[in-house]
């Protein structure tokens, strides 16, 4: 077997990953030896980047507590989390917490490294989606104006960039964050109840008693909405209502009273105002049955309940939708490193999230469905840079543990082409490895043209095809630690594909005499498009 084929999955993301310029596009001309970027360069050679980011990264995820998360790690796990929803965010951030506190007594995890930065990260992407919410809340309030004045400037921490922080330094961060952003909710759901309070009134505005009640509850539904944004809460029940007291069977004027004003008080801080003055309505229909037709107050009271019941379920999805909007808007607007490769645009999305934000308009079912196609596009395009760095990372590791050289090109049409020298096989035999549009072929090359082998020549092909397996499955032994699923299909194949090292045109090479090798530079072939390959195991030769 000279071949094998597989499609690379990520399993993991490993932390320690940055982005890192892509490989340029093979020039022979330029490059008419190798047609390369070896991974070993010395620093300052145009492939020191790639080399900086692969070439340990298998040490690197041995160890991936200690390291600081890498930039491509960071964003695609918020890329990861702008897909989730509210419970898997929710369920992320307790997991975060809870191996925080694990650390803290000293007791054995047994989540892997990877995993927990995974939780870590996608905790911070939601405590920032929260925060830029708040704000986008608090600045639309603040526009509108009315009683019972301007609310609260947020006290809130900068935005969590985990990129570059170690793991024990972002949750401490995460801690202090969770804890500032608790604090600026509770203060803004505080100044949304006296905002409802205006419409929450009887007929007679000097009743202290009803005052009292309504205040009284408007307490406990504030503690309730305090401990609801808790991810613990969330992740128990979302959205959670709460316990209302049932009608009494008999009514007189006080008791309807006191129960409307409970009713009322478990309204949601961010209800919106149409929905609270329905419920405030049946409530005062109510009042004013109660003394002679207690039946149709009992009606009042029942409806003013559902009000409030569809108005808290209301006020809950949007307070997720503006959450997922703040989320899906820091990761399409998130700009790669500089001289890194750059992420396709999304002005349309960007704008339809701009807008629900600094608006509050929710986006419409085909407005939805086309932010998340921006946000999926965009998520595989960082994952596809992604498996193109961690498959650098793993040749680079082979010939670390194996000898030889490697180097990366990315001839045009390829997504990167990485060619291995075992030690041993220089000059006349190496490994090319080609991801195209997410599929990756290994295949066992030699240095030549096509042409007739010497009897020599193929025994040597046939030798190195037998220990391409091997390397393969070093190769799926490297990318597994990497996080990387890889699972090759092995072809029986017709021996070694003919090449030039770093180049795809089947051209003449040092091998041949310095005549055949000038009408082998002035011949226009083709880049080779299916290899070309003999059976090993038969006697069949090309």
């Amino acid at each position: 077997m000279s071949s094998g084929l597989a499609l690379p999955t990520i399993q993991t993301v490993a932390p320690a990953v940055h982005f890192a310029p892509p490989p340029p596009p093979v020039d022979p001309a330029a490059l008419p030896h190798t047609g390369m970027l070896h991974l070993h360069d010395a620093a300052g050679q145009a492939s020191a980047h790639l080399a900086d980011a692969a070439g340990h990264a298998v040490h690197q995820a041995a160890d991936a507590a200690l390291q600081a998360l890498g930039s491509l790690s960071g964003v695609l796990l918020v890329g990861r989390a702008a897909l989730l929803g509210t419970r898997l965010l929710a369920a992320a951030a307790v997991r975060a917490a809870e191996e925080q506190r694990c650390l803290e007594l000293q007791q054995q995890l047994a989540a892997t490294a990877a995993e927990q930065w995974e939780a870590a990260a996608l905790a911070a992407a939601r405590l920032n989606a929260r925060r830029h919410a708040l704000l986008a809340r608090v600045a639309r309030s603040a526009a509108r104006g009315g009683p019972p004045g301007p609310p609260p400037s947020p006290d809130v921490p900068p935005p969590l960039t985990p990129v570059g922080e170690r793991l024990g330094e972002l949750r401490q961060e995460m801690a202090r964050a969770e804890a500032a952003l608790h604090r600026a909710e509770e203060r803004q759901a505080a100044w949304e109840q006296q905002r409802l309070a205006a419409q929450l009134r009887l007929d007679d505005d000097q009743d202290d008693d009803w005052q009292r009640a309504l205040a009284e509850s408007r307490q406990r539904a504030l503690r309730r909405f305090t401990a609801d944004r808790t991810a613990d809460a969330e992740l128990r029940q979302l959205p959670r209502q709460p316990a209302g007291r049932s009608t009494p069977t008999a009514l007189d004027p006080e008791e309807v009273r006191r129960t409307g004003a409970e009713i009322l008080g478990t309204l949601d801080p961010y209800a919106a105002a149409e929905a609270a003055e329905l419920a405030a309505q049946a409530v005062r229909h109510a009042v004013r049955r109660a003394a002679d037709d207690p039946r149709r107050a009992r009606i009042h009271l029942t409806e003013a309940r559902k009000f409030v019941r569809d108005a808290n379920k209301q006020a809950q999805e949007t307070r997720e939708a503006q959450e997922r909007a703040a989320l899906h808007y820091d990761f399409l607007v998130y700009r790669t490193p500089e001289d890194a490769e750059d992420l396709a645009p999304a002005p349309d999305a960007v704008a339809l999230l701009r807008r629900t934000l600094d608006e509050g308009v929710p986006l419409t079912p085909a407005e939805r469905e086309l932010v998340e196609r921006r946000v999926d596009e965009r998520l595989r395009a960082l994952e596809a840079i992604y498996v193109r760095q961690q498959c650098a990372a793993a040749v680079a590791e082979l010939a670390t543990r194996f000898g030889g050289q490697a180097g990366a090109g990315r001839p045009e049409g390829q997504e990167i082409r990485i060619d291995w020298t075992p030690e041993g096989w220089d000059p006349g035999h190496w490994l090319r490895a080609t991801l195209i549009d997410g599929r990756l072929s290994v295949a066992t090359m030699y240095l030549g043209g096509p042409g007739e082998r010497t009897a020599g020549q193929r025994a040597l092909d046939d030798e190195r095809c037998a220990e391409t397996q091997a390397r393969l499955t070093q190769f799926q032994e490297i990318t597994g630690a990497l996080g990387l699923g890889l699972e090759f299909t092995l072809e029986s194949t017709e021996g070694a594909l003919p090449g030039v090292l770093g180049e795809d045109a089947l051209v003449a090479n040092e091998l041949f005499d310095e005549a055949d090798r000038a009408a082998g530079a002035r011949q226009d072939v083709p880049p080779s498009t299916a290899p070309r390959h003999r059976t090993v195991d038969s006697d069949g030769r090309r």
